[in-house]
């Protein structure tokens, strides 16, 4: 979209995405969101700006991209990359299985959530295992970076800093000092002197990332950005940043708990959507190993409205503890509050309830609550919801023993969900006594577990209640 525009020396940039035009508008014409047309400032074409043509020879595997040749693509040697493990189990996980040489990976999240934390420690263990690493830190003088270093108790001899914020000093250091991975913390204060505008601006972040990029592939060296959110948590700067990298992470959670989790939500070496949960320490960031202990910590026996769904995170199952809380409404509309889930669905589940399970909710508060902060996105969360609803509605108990998972349509059938062998695995491994899952997903009954096919709503209702199922379907506000 450049070509033409060398006469316009500024056009606006929406940084949502990426939708280019030489004139601000208040309403993105491209994605329709407000106020987020930001300056660009187009520099003077020089000629060796990419003119640095593929000096470097480099070996055939770590090639991930950047060679002009034209190859017929029968006869590219289709070979895995061997991967680096540094033993952070949890940050492998989430990466799909370590790190991959030659990739460049994004990671975002809130201030003081622990990314350059967890990029020390990583580093420090990389140099550990004889890669050489670069940490450049735009955000941190030396001396800020060595203490951290030093609460987390992590050996740093090797591990080579820079404090420098300017592109071209960066890239020299890296021609220089040959490392195998670079970490840029962070992308938004970077600047090149190819362009005029300041950093953190749409144009420098682009630029930056865009010939970090190109001199990781070229090179194969390992690079990690780290990028700063907007306040609705999505990674701040135009879009094309994440079209560029291999790996996308998240780093969420609340900073006042003590638990984050690293979410992948685009990884070209390996699957998205896994998770790798972290508890932070005062020595750094440790890797949890059974995380569905951690959410079912506080569970609590004989509590009405508390259930157990055994949710999938990518290809990992985790247990995780559903709260419901049904009250009496004072007001007109009736409040749905949702925490972790999705606000839009438990209407629709509600409507379900009334008209299967005649239960009504018209004048009654309804409040959902996903413990431990993890966001459920998955449907087999229906049937969990629907009976901590029924629970605290009838003031009955669900047995701490008992753990379900299921999508619930329309008509009240409980439909089948993916990876259900692994789901009961992972809650029979956990001391679950018995099991409720759709008809379609009943495998044969494990040793000391009862597992429980149901059809639909009222079969799930009287399954999990027995003897007060009758009392729950006459029940009627």
């Amino acid at each position: 979209n450049m070509a033409g525009k060398s006469k316009n020396k500024t056009y606006w940039v929406c940084s949502e995405c990426g939708y280019d035009t030489v004139k601000w508008f208040g309403q993105c014409p491209s994605c329709k969101a407000y106020n987020t047309m930001k300056e660009f400032k187009v520099a003077e074409p020089s000629q060796n700006r990419y003119a640095r043509a593929e000096e470097d020879s480099q070996p055939a595997h770590l090639a991930l991209a950047g060679t002009s040749d034209i190859l017929d693509l029968s006869d590219v040697k289709a070979e895995e990359v061997a991967r680096i493990h540094i033993g952070f189990s949890e940050l492998e996980r989430a990466l799909g299985g370590g790190f991959v040489p030659g990739s460049v990976v994004l990671i975002g999240g809130d201030p003081g959530i622990g990314k350059s934390t967890l990029l020390l420690q990583s580093m420090c263990k990389m140099v550990g295992l004889g890669q050489v690493s670069l940490y450049a830190s735009g955000e941190e003088s030396p001396t800020q970076v060595a203490l951290r270093a030093k609460r987390l108790e992590v050996d740093t001899k090797g591990l080579k800093f820079v404090s420098e914020i300017q592109l071209e000093k960066i890239e020299s250091i890296i021609e220089s000092q040959q490392p195998q991975w670079v970490v840029i913390d962070s992308i938004q204060t970077m600047f090149s002197d190819a362009l005029s505008a300041a950093p953190g601006s749409v144009s420098q972040v682009k630029e930056c990332a865009a010939r970090l990029t190109r001199l990781a592939k070229r090179k194969g060296i390992g690079v990690i950005f780290v990028g700063h959110v907007t306040k609705e948590g999505a990674m701040a700067g135009p879009r094309v940043l994440e079209h560029m990298v291999d790996t996308v992470l998240y780093f969420e959670g609340d900073t006042e708990s003590n638990y984050r989790i690293l979410r992948a939500c685009k990884n070209r070496f390996g699957s998205v959507n896994e998770i790798g949960v972290f508890g932070m320490t005062d020595k750094g960031l440790r890797g949890v190993r059974n995380p569905s202990a951690l959410f079912l910590a506080e569970r609590r026996e004989g509590v009405s409205g508390s259930v157990t769904f055994i949710n999938l995170e990518g290809t990992r199952p985790i247990l995780i503890e559903i709260q419901a809380l049904v009250d009496k409404s004072m007001l007109p509309n009736p409040k749905r509050l949702t925490v972790g889930t999705d606000s839009q669905r438990l209407t629709m589940l509600l409507a379900i309830l009334h008209r299967h399970v005649s239960l009504a909710t018209y004048d009654q508060d309804v409040f959902l609550n996903a413990v431990g902060g993890i966001k459920i996105t998955e449907t087999a969360s229906d049937l969990p919801v629907l009976i901590s609803i029924v629970s605290s509605m009838t003031n009955h108990a669900v047995s701490n023993k008992t753990a379900m998972f299921g999508e619930v349509g329309l008509g009240g059938e409980i439909r089948p969900v993916s990876r259900g062998q692994e789901r009961i695995k992972e809650a029979a491994k956990l001391g679950f006594t018995r099991i409720i899952v759709p008809k379609k997903n009943k495998v044969a009954d494990l040793p000391g577990v009862e597992i429980v096919p149901v059809e639909n709503l009222r079969e799930a209702v009287k399954a999990v209640f027995g003897s007060q199922a009758s009392q729950a379907e006459s029940f009627d506000s």
